[in-house]
């Protein structure tokens, strides 16, 4: 069975940094991404970021590009989300997800399965 398990989510003044975890377990597939979104109250479902466990590459939303950082340590199954130079409008909940492939995609649909999510607020 698998699963997700997102942490790392909290409080922090715009300008700030966060690092979401994600650990997975239970995944036998020999080829997947595991990915980040974000569902704000009164916003669709954002792609955030993903990245093969594979190979290592990355993809990343447009609204965080050069800001945040997706890595990856296998041992610990384990995928990271630095967030720096938050803004208020990086407030939502951040969910991962995975998805079995060999190329990255950032469409909520094409992900199989979630974790619960972690709440991140981001004041001004």
């Amino acid at each position: 069975q698998v699963q997700l398990v997102e942490s790392g989510g909290g409080s922090v003044q715009s300008g700030g940094s966060l690092r979401l975890s994600c650990t997975a377990s239970g995944i036998t597939w020999d080829y997947y991404f595991i990915g980040w979104f974000r569902h704000a109250p009164g916003k669709e479902r954002e792609g955030v970021s993903c990245i093969s466990i594979n190979d290592g590459s990355t993809d990343y939303g447009d609204s965080v590009k050069g800001r945040f950082t997706i890595s990856r340590d296998n041992a610990k199954n384990t995928v990271y989300l630095q967030m720096n130079s938050l803004k208020p409008e990086d407030t939502a909940v951040y969910y991962c997800a995975t998805r079995v492939g060999l190329w990255p995609v950032l469409t909520a649909n094409e992900y199989d399965y979630w974790g619960q999510g972690t709440q991140v607020a981001v004041s001004s």
